[in-house]
């Protein structure tokens, strides 16, 4: 039986780290400020802000919730997000997305300071993921990857990495942060010939297909390290990741659950980074 990452704990435990740092912040006369932008009422957006909400409360991070119409036009957007860029008591900006499609999405991620944004989705922030530097920041579900590998002291230094994925807020920055520990990463996807073969060689398997049930139990083996980074309702109604978990559980030595392993630590990760960018401030 597999060892299960459950990503309540590794986000108890940073939780717990970032409120020390929001009170030594605090005492400092400095109050660390998070605004989210919504546009419209999406369910899957609200069910990330409650989330969101809980997360900076216990970690003592006030939050400014910008709620615009569905119907909101153009600039009234960019208007926002300038005012938030402007406003130097606000150090972070999660905007949702995706946008109404009569938005420019491209327009809004471009008018969003990289400083200020916590979710790693302009250019800016993913040109400083890919070159190592501060300008920005990863995007949350690729960092908690790393974070829930650090939590359960799993080796990255040296070992073959393989991601299924080449989004830009999973696949492509997860290997980049990665590759950053000096872990030796294969990146696949879709139409990746011999995908079951180059996934039994991996020491550490990130799953973000976008795809459930896309790996069973022909694509792992014995020793492995496997975090599921999908999230789906299945046919029965339950949620489910892009592995099915019945399978590769009984062959791998450790795997998160899905719910409750890479997505729980998320919220941790989107605080760490309010906290971070109130510092830098």
């Amino acid at each position: 039986m597999a060892m299960l990452l459950k990503g309540a704990d590794a986000a108890k435990a940073l939780t717990e780290k970032l409120h020390e740092e929001a009170e030594a912040l605090k005492a400092r006369g400095v109050e660390p400020c998070l605004a989210i932008l919504r546009v419209g009422a999406r369910e899957d957006d609200l069910s990330y802000e409650r989330g969101a909400l809980k997360r900076c409360e216990k970690v003592g991070i006030s939050v400014r919730q910008v709620v615009l119409p569905e119907d909101v036009g153009q600039q009234e957007l960019l208007d926002n997000i300038r005012s938030l860029n402007e406003d130097e008591s606000v150090h972070g900006v999660l905007m949702f997305r995706p946008l109404p499609k009569h938005l420019d999405d491209e327009a809004a991620r471009a008018a969003l300071d990289p400083k200020k944004d916590m979710d790693g989705i302009t250019d800016g922030s993913l040109a400083a993921v890919y070159a190592g530097t501060n300008g920005g920041y990863p995007p949350c579900t690729a960092a908690a990857c790393a974070a829930l590998l650090k939590h359960y002291n799993i080796p990255i230094k040296g070992k073959r990495v393989v991601v299924i994925g080449r989004s830009l807020v999973i696949g492509k920055p997860v290997s980049m942060l990665l590759l950053a520990e000096h872990a030796t990463v294969t990146i696949c996807h879709s139409r990746s010939e011999n995908l079951p073969t180059i996934c039994r060689e991996a020491d550490i398997l990130v799953v973000a297909a976008g795809k459930a049930g896309m790996v069973g139990a022909e694509s792992v083996r014995a020793g492995q390290v496997v975090l599921d980074v999908g999230i789906h309702v299945g046919a029965d109604g339950n949620l489910c990741g892009d592995t099915r978990f019945a399978e590769v559980e009984p062959v791998v030595e450790a795997i998160t659950p899905v719910p409750g392993g890479v997505g729980a630590v998320t919220t941790a990760i989107l605080a760490s980074h309010v906290i971070e960018a109130a510092k830098r401030s």
